[in-house]
């Protein structure tokens, strides 16, 4: 394989290594959680670094989903990935959470999501971007608001797990954990 047949296997071998490579990449996207598309957000840092937070002034929200994939038909799905096992249905503030992702992904690339992803270790669950998802946050953002004036707030579940890992466990007065 002198001469004219050497060139002649070194694209087969390209050839077969960028088949192996599209098959693996789109493998890897499954295993993901992530639906078809492209990823133009992520911050988890496996695509590419991204210090921009989506910001929503009108409501005082501002958030990094993990992940926005801009689908084949132009709309824009926020995934956001759990680390834990999928419960049998979504944690309600799991999907307050996503639809506070949608929020601000409407207003960052101005299309509304048709629904987001929550993507656990064991399941992921579409979960549809309704007029009624968004009252619901938005109503819980009135309440949060209204609420930081007052002065001490009341513990609202007891779950000891839930307490270890909050962000203001060293300074509750009301931990469990």
């Amino acid at each position: 394989m002198v001469g004219n047949g050497l060139p002649l296997v070194i694209v087969l071998l390209l050839l077969g290594t960028a088949v192996f490579l599209a098959f693996r990449s789109r493998n890897l996207q499954e295993q993901s959680g992530l639906p078809p598309g492209d990823v133009i957000y992520s911050d988890s840092g496996a695509w590419f670094p991204n210090a921009d937070v989506l910001v929503a002034s009108a409501y005082g929200l501002s958030g990094k989903p993990d992940y926005l994939v801009q689908q084949a038909d132009g709309s824009i799905v926020p995934v956001e990935i759990k680390s834990g096992r999928a419960p049998y249905e979504p944690w309600e503030g799991h999907v307050l959470q996503l639809a506070a992702y949608c929020l601000l992904t409407e207003e960052a690339y101005g299309q509304r999501p048709p629904f987001g992803i929550l993507q656990y270790q064991d399941k992921a669950f579409a979960i549809d971007y309704t007029p009624d998802l968004e009252e619901d946050l938005l109503d819980l953002l009135t309440e949060m608001r209204d609420s930081q004036f007052e002065g001490e707030l009341d513990r609202d579940h007891n779950d000891w797990q839930r307490c270890a890992r909050c962000g203001m466990n060293n300074v509750c007065y009301q931990r469990i954990a």
